[in-house]
């Protein structure tokens, strides 16, 4: 365990733990080591130095139990691929390596909101919490109460995404992530009703890849709240698992 703690390489590990139990096996008994003790020391030494080279261990272990893998797992789509592609691990990576570099960490400027993004979460947003009551919604009319839905609307609660030109917030990130926050604490129900339009509505997707006509009919119209973006996800065999999807 301690050679492990301090990152010792394997094959140095085998060749400590292989002299300390010969030494001690040579010590502890008062007659010469029996044959079948050596060819069993040998052997594992041997099966051990297989794991601790790596050039051996791929080819013989690794390389198989891979193809032996693939075989079970379902294939990755190029959909799928992107979505892999489309990001790094950054600084977690480092952390679950057991090797975090915490300079890194420290000189990773602190987000911040913006001055309109506090000014949202301390007036409407905190307005908006005010007016949640968590059993009526859930328990007794099982869904949005009209009032709710009209602040939202009026407040351009769904227009987080969208930038001021199409008369959405154009708040960043943060500024979402902090709004939804705030409603989760609250009212899951209402958090999620923010969160879908902010993240899988159309919004996005015409920001980047619609044509100056669609843009300018539909955005404003999402950002007023006359268009309500949903989201439907469903399969045969993985129900509402994304990434279970077989297409």
């Amino acid at each position: 365990m301690v050679l492990a703690y301090n990152r010792v390489p394997l094959l140095v590990c085998v060749g400590i733990l292989a002299a300390v139990t010969l030494i001690l096996t040579e010590q502890r008994l008062e007659w010469p080591t029996p044959s079948w003790f050596r060819w069993t020391y040998g052997i594992l030494t041997v099966t051990l130095l297989g794991f601790a080279i790596k050039p051996l261990r791929r080819l013989l272990i690794s390389n198989r139990l891979l193809g032996l893998y693939r075989k079970l797992l379902p294939t990755v789509s190029s959909t799928e691929q992107e979505a892999l592609d489309a990001g790094t691990v950054w600084w977690e990576g480092e952390l679950f390596s057991g090797r975090p570099r915490w300079r890194r960490l420290l000189k990773t400027p602190r987000p911040a909101l913006s001055e309109r993004e506090q000014a949202f979460v301390d007036g409407p947003v905190e307005e908006l919490c005010a007016m949640l009551n968590d059993w009526e919604i859930c328990d007794h009319y099982r869904k949005l109460p009209a009032p709710i839905w009209d602040f939202l609307k009026e407040h351009r609660f769904f227009s987080m995404i969208i930038p001021e030109a199409y008369g959405g917030l154009g708040f960043s990130a943060q500024g979402n992530s902090a709004v939804v926050t705030k409603l989760a604490s609250r009212n899951l129900t209402t958090a999620v009703t923010v969160m879908v339009p902010n993240s899988l509505g159309p919004g996005e997707l015409l920001l980047h890849y619609g044509t100056d006509e669609q843009k300018e009919y539909y955005l404003p119209r999402l950002a007023r709240g006359e268009e309500i973006p949903c989201f439907a996800l469903t399969g045969v065999s993985a129900g509402s698992d994304a990434a279970s999807m077989p297409d």
